[in-house]
This record gives C-alpha cells, structure tokens and sequence, in this order.
C-alpha cells in the first residue's frame, strides 16, 4: 500500500535513405545513472529550433516503422512528437495524491537507485521479486533507458523519463515478456493510457510483425485484454513503484484494477 511521505544539433550530410543510430545525428551525452534528475536534466538537454524538431520527428516515425527495434528512433519520435500526450500525463499525475509525489520527488530506476540484489530476496509474488525475476528472464537491465534531451520544460521531461524507467515494470505487473507480442500488448496499453505518438504507432503496426502462431492468439485474447485493462485500470504511471518492492503482487493487482490475463488451456 502507498504512503505519502546548450548543446546545438548538428546534421550530417545523409548519403543514404535511412537515418544511423542517433548518437550520430546528435551530439549524444552520456547515458547517466544519476538520481538527481535536474542534474541529469541540465546535462542532457539539447535546444532544437521548430525545423529541427520537424525533421527529427518525420525521421524517427519513418525508421521506428521499418526498424521498431531501433529504440534510438522510437525515443527520439517521443520527445518531438510527444507533448500534448506529455502534458496530459503530467495531469493525470498532479491529480493522484501518488503522482504527485512522483513528480516531486523524481526517483529514479536504475541500478544505483534501486537494489536489485536484495529485490532479488524477496519472497515470490512481491512486486520485488517479481521485477527482478522479468529482467532475469527477459535479459534486460534498467540502465538501458537513453536520457530525455529534445523537450525544453524539465517537469515535462521527467513524465517522459519516468514512463521510460517504468516500462519494465509495466511488462512486469502485466506479466507480459518481451517478445513481439507481449511488447505489442504492453504498447496498446500505454498507447490508450499515455496517448504518446509514438506508442500509438507501435500498437497499430507491431501486429503485422507477429509471428503466425501469435496472431490468433492475439487477436482472440492479448487485445481485447490490453484494450479493457487500459480502459478499466488505474493509470499505471501514477503507482509509486519503489514504495511498494514488498506489497504482493495480487494486491497491486486488485489496487490498479488489473485482471491477469488467463489463456485457454490448449
């Protein structure tokens, strides 16, 4: 249970119809594990002019649809196509007692800020445990989210961070795997909550990735449970996570209004 307590953009000569991995087209800062986010903030931005944003955005829809693996593009394309959704997230958090907070304090996931090793110890069916189990088994670390840079308001830019940090976790409590499938069904989740561009995107075009043995079982149970989960659950960004390493996961469940989704036996 939760309780309260200037760097300039520089273009490259593009000799090809595709854009190389972001950290090419930018002067890219390092990736930071900091907890102090207005730090990390001020490190990180990058000032873009209204044509620069223009071009990064047309660019990173177009290579986050042929290559969506290409997780450079598709955090690119939420930074400069992201800010009215950004904005409503933000409102969705000041009007949560939890959210709030959130915003307040900014914590951040990672590893320095978070101790996997002893999330690792806790008993089965905790929120801990259950975390550190999916990075386990998926082969993920939170440390290889890219820090927000393009978008000017640092409040902003922390709602859009912290969606990014969150995202394992979303896959966690949701008990989705990272496979195209499960990232598909995750996507239409936040694409309903968040309203982010870039989530949409992948919601509506990750289907036609799917291997042919998901796409039934996709269509006949993962999306109508993604679709009635985002509608009727709570909204998922507003959850405290680090407050409640030790709450059980059936618990959070029935406090976010999540039903597992539960296959057929085949």
């Amino acid at each position: 249970m939760y309780t309260s307590n200037k760097t300039m953009l520089k273009f490259p000569t593009y000799k090809k119809l595709w854009f190389p991995p972001l950290q090419n087209l930018v002067q890219m800062s390092t990736t930071t594990t900091s907890n102090t986010f207005e730090n990390d903030f001020h490190k990180n931005h990058i000032q873009i002019n209204n044509f620069q944003r223009g071009l990064l955005t047309v660019g990173s829809a177009f290579m986050s649809i042929v290559d969506p693996y290409r997780a450079d593009m598709i955090a690119c394309l939420g930074e400069t196509a992201g800010t009215s959704a950004i904005m409503y997230m933000m409102r969705k958090m000041e009007s949560s007692e939890e959210g709030a907070e959130i915003l307040r304090q900014k914590p951040r996931i990672n590893s320095q800020t978070v101790d996997l090793d002893k999330l690792k110890k806790y008993p089965e069916g905790t929120l801990g445990r259950t975390y550190t189990r999916f990075l386990e088994d998926n082969n993920v670390t939170p440390d290889s989210r890219l820090p927000v840079q393009f978008i000017d308001d640092v409040n902003a830019a922390y709602v859009l961070q912290r969606y990014r940090e969150a995202h394992d976790l979303f896959h966690a409590i949701l008990g989705m795997p990272t496979n195209m499938l499960g990232e598909v069904t995750v996507k239409w989740i936040e694409a309903i909550q968040t309203k982010l561009p870039m989530c949409i995107g992948a919601a509506i075009f990750g289907p036609v990735r799917l291997k042919l043995k998901h796409r039934n079982l996709y269509k006949n149970y993962y999306l109508p449970w993604a679709l009635e989960t985002a509608h009727n659950s709570k909204f998922l960004l507003n959850t405290f996570f680090e407050k409640r390493w030790e709450q059980p996961l059936n618990e959070l469940h029935k406090e976010l209004n999540i039903k597992p989704l539960v296959l057929p036996n085949t």
